[in-house]
């Protein structure tokens, strides 16, 4: 019997480079056959490198199978005003240009969304998607920005997410990517019909820095 079930952790430092070759390897898995093995190496690296510099003001969040094999990932960052976000470098759009960006108001970033190919967990996404944007469901204002494949924008708008497009789409990690904006109006449908899927007892207790004053907490079922 295949055990399919999935636990949730916060990924720590000394995972980076484990988080970076899942998302290249599971990007181009999905949108690429033909891929080099010097691509997947200097991907990998590019991401590490940026996960690392985003680290103290993220969390990360990684669903495992019971062999400590990562099936899902997903990151948030609180933005410092300061660090280029991937929209900046990526679409060289100004996250304070947003209409929801007003002073005062927080700004998020969702990224390294990946799931495995042959993934057997339907909840896995919106377990994921409930880790992301907690904070702003849970605080109800500030924006979140995301950089989206086209076919996971399409499975956000049938999952009730309303996702604003605020750019042209571009090549990148192997598959069509659409920059996007969302804010608490067009997530809290989304958010309060799956939050019971995240206990506060399926994620791992270990919390870096930045969110350890956190308003918002995990709910059990």
């Amino acid at each position: 019997m295949t055990i399919t079930q999935n636990y949730l952790e916060r990924l720590e430092l000394n995972q980076l480079s484990e988080l970076a070759k899942f998302v290249v390897e599971e990007n181009f898995n999905h949108h690429c056959e033909n891929v080099t093995e010097k691509e997947i190496i200097e991907d990998t690296q590019e991401i590490y490198d940026e996960e690392l510099n985003y680290f103290k003001d993220s969390e990360i969040f990684v669903a495992k199978d019971f062999s400590g094999n990562i099936q899902g990932s997903i990151r948030v960052i609180k933005w410092d005003y300061k660090t280029k976000l991937p929209l900046q470098k990526i679409f060289n759009i100004d996250p304070l240009s947003y209409s929801y960006s007003e002073k005062g108001s927080s700004v998020w970033h969702i990224g390294r969304f990946a799931t495995k190919k042959d993934v057997k967990d339907k909840t896995l996404f919106r377990k994921l998607m409930v880790c992301a944007i907690a904070p702003i469901c849970e605080q109800k204002h500030g924006v979140v920005f995301a950089e989206c494949d086209s076919k996971l924008l399409r499975i956000m708008k049938l999952m009730g997410i309303k996702a604003e497009v605020i750019g042209e789409s571009i090549n990148y990690l192997g598959s069509e990517t659409i920059p996007v904006a969302m804010n608490y109006n067009g997530l809290q449908e989304f958010y309060y019909n799956n939050k019971a899927l995240v206990t506060s007892h399926s994620i791992d207790k270990m919390s870096n820095q930045t969110f350890q004053n956190k308003q918002y907490q995990y709910y059990a079922c």
